[in-house]
C-alpha cells in the first residue's frame, strides 16, 4: 500500500492518503467557552482512559493475528477505529483545535451530524513482516516531528527566587499545536474570531499527528506522507472530479485524456458497526483485567525465578549490593518496627532468618556489623557523628551495578567506647573482610549498626541484606494464579464482545459493487445488486 501516483493522473496530483481526518470550524464560536472545556470534557477523558487501555490490548492482539493471518480482526479494527474518531471529536472540541462549540457525543460511530470525522478503510491484507517494525522502527522519523507538533518540541521556562536567594529554574514543554491554540483562544477571546490560517496550520498538525497514530497502531501499511494537508477538509475527503474531456472526430464520442488516481477512487461504505455499549464495557472492564493481569503475572515470575536461581549455598536470598561512604563514626538504618500477634507466623512461614553482609571498601580495615534495640542505639550515639540511610540511589536504572545509599549524616564526635565493647547488640561480628550477621526478628524496634571496629570515623563499604524467604515459593505461585485468573476472565470478556460484534454475513453473493445479490429464478434475468443498505 505504498504511496504512488497513477501514470494517467492529472500532473502534478497527490493520491489521498487512506486515513481521513476531517474538522470543520463553527461559523461562529464562543468567545469564553474555551476557558471551561477543560472542564466539560472531564467525562470524556475517564471514559477515554480507560477505553485506551482497551486500544493497547486490542493491538497486542491485533498484532499477532496480523503476524499470524495477515489480516486485522475487523471487530477488533471497528473498535480501535471508533475510539481513534472518539477522541478525534474530543480533540476537535478541545484543546488541539478548538474547531467546535458542539459538545461531542459518547459514542465510537461516526456521527455525520458532528463537525469532526475521522476514518480508516478496512485493509483485507496486512504485511505480516511490517507489522514487526513499522510501530516503531519506520515510525521513528515521524515521532520527532510530532514531538515538535504535539509535545516534547516547545520548552517554556519558568523560574522564582528561593528562600536562600537561589533562582529556582523549572521548566515545562508542550507542543506547537497547542502553542498555536492558545494564541487562537486568546484572538477569539479579545476579538471574537478564530483566525483561520492558523486553524488550518493546526489542522494539519493534527492530521500528521492521526495518520502516524493509525499506522503505528497497525491499522494500515501505507506509510504516512511528509507533508502538512492543510485545511478542515481531508484531501482524501474531496470527491474526484471527473477526468478532462479532449477533442474527438467529428461524429466520435469524446474521449476522455486522463483518469483519476485508482487510490482516489471513493471508499466503500463500512459495514455497520455492531459495537453497541454493552460490548464495549465488555472490552473495557476485560483489558483492565488483563492490563491489571501483567502486574502479578511478572512479579510472581520474577520471584519464582528469584526464588530457584537467585539463593546462596545457605538458601539466603541477598539483594544486590549497595556501597555506602561516610566520614562520619557510623552508619545506621532508621528503626524497624516488628509487631503483632501473628509475627511469629509472618517470620516462621514468610520472612524466616534474615542476614546482613558488609564488605569493607579497603581489605585492610577491620568493620563492625550489629543488630539492637533502637532505644539503646540511640544512646550508644547520642553525640557521635552519624549517618542515617534514608534511600537507595540505583543509578541508571535495575540495570546499573554502581547502587549507592544515601545518608543524612548528623555531627558529633567519636563513641565513647567502641561498638565491640558497648554490650548493647543482639547479633554482632567485627573483622577484616566480609562480616555477615544471621538475625531472626522479634518484636520491637530495632536499627542495624554499621562501624570502624575501632569506633574511628570514615565508613566505606559494601552492604547487602536479604533472608531466608521460606514462603516465597508459595506466594509466587499465588501471584501467578491470580494473574492467570484476572487474565482467564478478562480474555473471556473481550473474546465474548469481539463474537457478538462481528460484521453480518451478507445476505447474497457480494459482486464489485459491494452490494449483494438477490438471485434470479432460473431462465430469466441475470442476477441484479439490490439497492440501499448493505446487509455487511
Amino acid at each position: 500500500m505504498s504511496e504512488h501516483v497513477s501514470p494517467t493522473a492529472p500532473p502534478g496530483s497527490r493520491p489521498p492518503y487512506p486515513v481521513r481526518v476531517d474538522g470543520l470550524l463553527d461559523a461562529r464560536l464562543s468567545r469564553g467557552l474555551w476557558l471551561v472545556k477543560w472542564l466539560l470534557l472531564v467525562p470524556h477523558y475517564v471514559v477515554l482512559t480507560f477505553l485506551w487501555v482497551a486500544v493497547c490490548v486490542v493491538t497486542v492482539a491485533a498484532f499477532f493475528a496480523i503476524l499470524v493471518t495477515g489480516r486485522y480482526p475487523r471487530p477488533l479494527f471497528d473498535f480501535t477505529v471508533g475510539v481513534l474518531r472518539w477522541t478525534w471529536r474530543v480533540q476537535h472540541y478541545g484543546y488541539m483545535a478548538l474547531g467546535t462549540d458542539r459538545y461531542p457525543p459518547f459514542t465510537l460511530a461516526d456521527v455525520p451530524g458532528s463537525p469532526a470525522h475521522l476514518d480508516v478503510p478496512y485493509p483485507e491484507r496486512l504485511s505480516r513482516g511490517l507489522v514487526l517494525v513499522k510501530w516503531w522502527l519506520l515510525a521513528l522519523p515521524h515521532y520527532l516531528v510530532l514531538a515538535v507538533f504535539v509535545g516534547g518540541g516547545v520548552w517554556l521556562g519558568t523560574g522564582s527566587w528561593d528562600g536562600d536567594g537561589v533562582w529556582d529554574d523549572s521548566w515545562g514543554f508542550g507542543g506547537l499545536v497547542a502553542l498555536l491554540v492558545f494564541v487562537a483562544g486568546v484572538v477569539l477571546l479579545v476579538r471574537g474570531r478564530y483566525p483561520v490560517p492558523i486553524y488550518d496550520f493546526v489542522l494539519g498538525m493534527d492530521r500528521w499527528a492521526w495518520r502516524v497514530t493509525a499506522y503505528a497502531l497497525l491499522l494500515t501499511d501505507a506509510y504516512p506522507p511528509f507533508r502538512l494537508d492543510l485545511g478542515g477538509t481531508d484531501p482524501g475527503s474531496v470527491p474526484v472530479a471527473p477526468p478532462p474531456v479532449g477533442p474527438s472526430p467529428a461524429g466520435a464520442p469524446a474521449t476522455p485524456v486522463a483518469s483519476p488516481p485508482a487510490s482516489a477512487a471513493p471508499l466503500a461504505a463500512a459495514p455497520p458497526s455492531r459495537w453497541t455499549a454493552g460490548r464495549v464495557t465488555a472490552v473495557v472492564v476485560g483489558s483492565v483485567l488483563v492490563f491489571a493481569a501483567t502486574g502479578p503475572l511478572v512479579a510472581g515470575g520474577t520471584l519464582l525465578w528469584a526464588d530457584r536461581a537467585e539463593r546462596d549455598a545457605d538458601g539466603v536470598l541477598l539483594a544486590p549490593a549497595a556501597s555506602v561512604d561516610t566520614d562520619r563514626n557510623a552508619v545506621t538504618t532508621d528503626g524497624m518496627v516488628f509487631e503483632g500477634d501473628g509475627l511469629e507466623w509472618v517470620v516462621d512461614e514468610l520472612l524466616g532468618t534474615a542476614r546482613v553482609e558488609v564488605t569493607p571498601a579497603d581489605p585492610g580495615d577491620e568493620l563492625f556489623v550489629g543488630v539492637a534495640p533502637t532505644a539503646d542505639v540511640e544512646r550508644y550515639l547520642r553525640g557521635v557523628g552519624h549517618a542515617t540511610v534514608e534511600d537507595l540511589d540505583t543509578g541508571w536504572g535495575i540495570w546499573d551495578d554502581d547502587r549507592t545509599w544515601v545518608t543524612d549524616d548528623v555531627a558529633g564526635g567519636a563513641p565513647a567506647v567502641p561498638p565491640t565493647e558497648a554490650g548493647i547488640w543482639t547479633v554482632e561480628a567485627s573483622g577484616t573482610g566480609t562480616q555477615v550477621i544471621d538475625w531472626r526478628p522479634d518484636q520491637g524496634n530495632w536499627t542495624v549498626v554499621v562501624m570502624r571496629a575501632d569506633g574511628g570515623a570514615g565508613v566505606a563499604a559494601d552492604v547487602r541484606a536479604g533472608a531466608t524467604l521460606p514462603g516465597l515459593t508459595w506466594f509466587s505461585v499465588g501471584l501467578l494464579g491470580v494473574g492467570a485468573v484476572l487474565l482467564l476472565v478478562g480474555g473471556l470478556l473481550i473474546g465474548l464482545a469481539v463474537h457478538g460484534a462481528r460484521p453480518l454475513p451478507p445476505s447474497g453473493p457480494v459482486p464489485a459493487t459491494g452490494r449483494p445479490v438477490v438471485p434470479s429464478p432460473r431462465g430469466t434475468e441475470p442476477d441484479l445488486p439490490v439497492t440501499g443498505r448493505s446487509g455487511t
